[in-house]
């Protein structure tokens, strides 16, 4: 199997690259990737080296060039397609990026691969579609309500891969992330997602930055859990009339998720809270009942487990940066 992964250097995409190349079924996998917030050294085979994993090219451009996306596209027997400007503040600040790149990128993702031999397309979304919708648990059937561009961008994501399934018979499936975190996921910069954030704070012996109250609640997924749904769902050709929630029911708020930290790492951690930020949604949830039904043999990584992993690579990264 030829298989394409957008968004192949960046962090989830990164993980799946380095699982495929271990599946015997995968000839080859290309990761296509713009390195706008991937990197090379993701797919290295050791730290501070260019030679890339096992079976992974890498092929450095946008999904916004037409040309070289559907030269890439055109031999691939399935796309796993998660390239996207990432970041509920990014797109506040700059809601055309997010668009551009994220709804017009996916379209021109489909149309590479309406004009070629039609591969099996899995998709990005985001748990950012609920919005405002305060129902818990989260269930596809529920309505969408969008409070940021990224969310909405994403939404568009989903509601333009599964038209084409429906237009044209692509075999689609779109899948809706919850809070992925895991090994590769950067911190240390404005737009950092909240589990690295702590970790890197609390490794560096500073106060970890709370938004609000800290009672908001997120069903966290280790990035391991995703790759598992992703590898199963390619492995058997996995496609769905409808999107999915990709995350297994858990509800927890930041200062249970702190708590864990502090068990992980076994010491009290500083808190210091700020401003709630604009467009962050209060409560997050997932209803498991389709990802069960699809992916009856996926366990989900705990946890502790999943922040274990995390803290032993961000201190594996500072120690080849010699800090």
């Amino acid at each position: 199997m030829h298989v394409v992964v957008t968004g192949g250097a960046g962090f989830i995409g990164a993980n799946l690259c380095r699982a495929l190349s271990e599946d015997p079924e995968i000839e080859r996998i290309v990761a296509f990737d713009d390195l706008s917030t991937g990197y090379r050294s993701n797919l290295a085979e050791e730290p501070r080296t260019t030679r890339t994993i096992n079976k992974v090219e890498l092929v450095e451009g946008s999904i916004l060039d037409v040309e070289l996306l559907s030269k890439v596209i055109a031999p691939a027997d399935a796309v796993v397609h998660l390239a996207a400007r990432p970041s509920v503040p990014r797109s506040l600040e700059n809601p055309v990026a997010s668009h551009d790149v994220n709804a017009t990128g996916t379209i021109y993702v489909l149309e590479a691969a309406r004009r070629s031999k039609q591969p099996q397309l899995i998709v990005a979304s985001s748990s950012s579609v609920y919005g405002a919708n305060p129902a818990l648990p989260k269930s596809e059937d529920m309505a969408t309500m969008p409070v940021s561009p990224y969310a909405a961008s994403k939404l568009a994501t989903e509601a333009y891969a599964l038209s084409y399934s429906r237009s044209f018979g692509m075999p689609v499936l779109a899948l809706r992330f919850f809070n992925v975190f895991g090994p590769l996921q950067t911190a240390g910069h404005a737009y950092a997602a909240v589990v690295p954030s702590f970790i890197s704070a609390a490794i560096a012996g500073n106060p970890l930055n709370v938004h609000g109250d800290g009672k908001q609640t997120r069903d966290f997924t280790f990035v391991g859990s995703v790759v598992s749904v992703l590898s199963d769902a390619l492995r058997r050709k996995v496609s769905h009339e409808c999107a999915v929630n990709l995350a297994f029911g858990s509800r927890v708020s930041l200062l249970e998720l702190i708590d864990e930290l502090e068990h992980v790492l076994d010491r009290n951690l500083e808190l210091r809270h700020t401003a709630p930020r604009p467009g962050d949604v209060r409560d997050s949830q997932a209803d498991q009942t389709t990802l069960r039904t699809l992916f009856p043999d996926v366990t989900p990584v705990a946890l502790s487990v999943g922040l274990r992993a995390t803290v032993d690579w961000l201190n594996s990264e500072k120690s080849d940066n010699g800090c």
